[in-house]
């Protein structure tokens, strides 16, 4: 079984390009993370959010990256952090093409 975290956070940029340059390093530490298979990066300039779609191989590492990066989200001055975690049925998802 697999877990995704959903994580969102009030964000004023930067965005797109200028977001990949910025966040590149970041990026590349996220990928070293015990467990993760993957993440999808989120934004949202209109409102004023961006987060991330995460999918773990267990669940003690998606707990483990979520206290982890509230803590350095923090530390950066986000004001909150919203965060859920859920068990993925992989069975049901490969039916509809999710790459789990």
């Amino acid at each position: 079984m697999t877990y995704l975290l959903q994580v969102d956070f009030p964000y004023q940029g930067p965005w797109g390009d200028a977001m990949t340059t910025a966040m590149t390093a970041l990026a590349e530490s996220i990928a070293q993370e015990p467990g993760l298979l993957w993440k999808l990066w989120t934004e949202n300039p209109i409102t004023g959010e961006a987060g991330g779609i995460y999918l773990f191989s267990d669940l003690p590492s998606a707990e483990a990256y979520l206290a982890m990066h509230s803590a350095r989200l923090k530390s950066f001055g986000v004001p909150e952090v919203h965060a859920k975690i859920f068990a993925v049925n992989d069975a049901l998802s490969r039916i509809d093409r999710a790459p789990v």
